[in-house]
């Protein structure tokens, strides 16, 4: 048998350079990254969530890809049922995912005002918002309406993002901790159902995988290019190559919060 050859670190990066971002389908990853999943199911969980309710409103949806594994599951989609999302691409992807599943995709900066009136929705869901805008989301629920979402927690991925940045503040992204988390969600007058957290394992296989990764989640490392990063992304390719796949780890917590029912 011919052994694979060996591809190249400019081949590889301009493989992954050349990879389109829109939307959060991570299927290019296949077989080049892997990230172990929480054990609660967001996705699947969240079906669950619309088959019970009348009126959802999903924010920063990406490009629809999760609502519509969800509404996929056999689950007839809530009468009044819409999405948000602030970046042009997705939008666009979102709406032609979704619209056909009866949901309705907004155009909405992530840190605007939700542009739905009071006391809307029975349930507000979330993958992986950027900021979650508590006092937005208290406002839009119904009372005794519910907030189900997966966040994103507090240093993740930090090994891969301190190989180009080198050490950052203990406090770098406290904001997202739980319990800062939780705090913040109180004070907007909702009450905490369930706060779970688990850490987990992702494995990078190749150094087109690494620069895919951070053109796609652009808050990782700011103003990322494959040209001012070319020293470190090099050195990064060496030690894969030379000790096998870099190891990080994600930070995700399950969130459950209730708007209190009027008395």
């Amino acid at each position: 048998m011919t052994p694979r050859p060996t591809r190249t670190f400019e081949d590889l990066v301009a493989e992954g350079a050349a990879v389109p971002t829109e939307g959060w389908d991570f299927s290019w990853f296949e077989g080049r990254a892997t990230e172990a999943r929480p054990s609660w199911g967001y996705a699947r969980a969240l079906a669950g969530r619309l088959a019970a309710a009348a009126a959802s409103l999903d924010i920063q949806t990406g490009g629809g890809e999760v609502m519509d594994f969800a509404l996929g599951q056999g689950v007839k989609t809530p009468v009044l049922a819409a999405a948000t999302e602030g970046w042009p691409p997705n939008t666009a992807k979102a709406t032609a995912l979704l619209r056909p599943r009866g949901v309705v995709v907004v155009a909405a900066p992530e840190d605007a005002p939700l542009p739905f009136a009071d006391d809307t929705f029975d349930l507000v869901s979330s993958r992986h918002p950027v900021n979650p805008q508590w006092a937005e989301i208290a406002r839009v629920l119904q009372p005794g309406g519910t907030y189900f979402a997966q966040h994103v927690g507090p240093r993740s991925v930090f090994e891969l993002v301190e190989h180009f940045l080198g050490p950052q503040p203990a406090a770098q992204s406290a904001d997202r901790h739980p319990d800062r988390e939780r705090a913040a969600a109180e004070a907007a007058g909702l009450e905490i159902v369930d706060l779970r957290a688990e850490r987990l394992r992702i494995e990078f296989h190749d150094i087109a995988a690494v620069v895919h990764f951070m053109r796609k989640v652009v808050w990782m490392v700011p103003g990322f290019t494959v040209a001012e990063y070319e020293p470190r992304l090099r050195s990064l390719h060496e030690r894969i190559e030379a000790e096998g796949p870099f190891v990080a780890h994600s930070s995700r917590h399950l969130f459950e919060a209730r708007k209190p029912s009027a008395h």
